[in-house]
């Protein structure tokens, strides 16, 4: 029988890519989203499948859906510095009341349940590559605090509500991703990039640009959170592409794939940016057998298209 599924922050960029590829396993879907940084038009080409419904609700209000719920995977929260320090308390909130609530409905269902935690818990880290076992760096009264300190809440809250009520609860903690229905004005430095060198804006860095990222493509990021799901893992454990590189050399890079004669320019580093962002997947490849497969200037390609629609629309 198919399995009945709810993705809360479904019509999220992750959240919105994984409810397509739910439905295409056969699955019925549900997804939840109030629509704070999410929007409804990520999910237009599945509004006609009948298989799949959308309720624009807040996870911060007790949600009661009719009828059996097999799987859970819990995505709502803002995610971009943008989103996050507009609606501090919010981000704070779906932590913690948000969670909670989720993990009653999982309970009451006796459905599976997965926590899309962040590389952000590790703060600007100490150790590198991060490993799951890494306690982190984090400033936690910081600009970058509601966030961080949201998700490491509710990772302790859910190993202690799994413990307790014995649910089946897992947890990733996801590296930066990148794709196609990316919000061109959450403020993260890929869409940044790309939407000011096909803007022939200059291209943006922050501080000296030796800071480093490791970007994962949208659709790898997304068969990682299924298999962990219908793995016996309970986690956490690293989802990204340990494929490393420098701010600078990015911005190089988008220049040379996009065409664009687009500047560089330098401007401060943001309060708390972390300097070297890399994760450690030995886990997920051990115990989920998941490693990416899309290179960075092969996902950049895959992207530009979109970018360029949402400029001209």
């Amino acid at each position: 029988m198919p399995k009945r599924i709810l993705v809360t922050g479904g019509a999220g960029f992750i959240g919105s890519h994984l409810c397509r590829k739910l439905l295409e396993t056969g699955a019925d879907v549900i997804a939840v989203d109030n629509l704070c940084t999410g929007r409804e038009g990520n999910l237009a080409d599945l509004k006609e499948n009948p298989r799949f419904t959308f309720i624009k609700a807040d996870i911060l209000d007790p949600i009661e859906l009719p009828g059996p719920l097999h799987r859970i995977y819990n995505l709502a929260c803002p995610a971009s510095p943008v989103g996050y320090q507009r609606l501090p308390l919010e981000t704070l909130y779906v932590g913690s009341v948000g969670v909670s609530n989720i993990l009653e409905l999982a309970l009451k269902n006796k459905a599976r349940f997965l926590q899309t935690s962040t590389s952000e818990i590790y703060g600007d880290p100490l150790e590198h590559p991060q490993k799951e076992t890494y306690w982190g760096n984090v400033n936690c009264v910081g600009p970058r605090a509601c966030y961080d300190e949201s998700k490491r809440f509710a990772e302790s809250l859910i190993i202690n509500f799994a413990k307790v009520h014995g649910l089946n609860a897992k947890i990733v903690r996801l590296f930066n991703t990148y794709g196609p229905q990316m919000d061109l004005d959450d403020g993260r430095v890929i869409v940044n990039f790309l939407k000011q060198a096909l803007s022939g804006e200059s291209l943006t860095v922050h501080g000296d640009g030796s800071q480093t990222r490791s970007p994962c493509y949208v659709s790898d990021l997304v068969s990682g959170l299924i298999l962990m799901m219908e793995s016996g893992e309970a986690g956490p454990v690293n989802l990204g592409n340990p494929e490393e590189l420098t701010i600078i050399d990015l911005a190089k890079m988008i220049k040379k794939i996009t065409g664009s004669k687009s500047e560089i320019i330098f401007l401060p580093l943001p309060k708390d940016d972390p300097t070297r962002r890399r994760p450690d997947i030995t886990l997920a490849k051990q115990r989920l057998g998941w490693s990416p497969r899309i290179g960075l200037e092969e996902g950049l390609r895959l992207t530009i298209p979109y970018i360029v629609g949402k400029l001209k629309s």
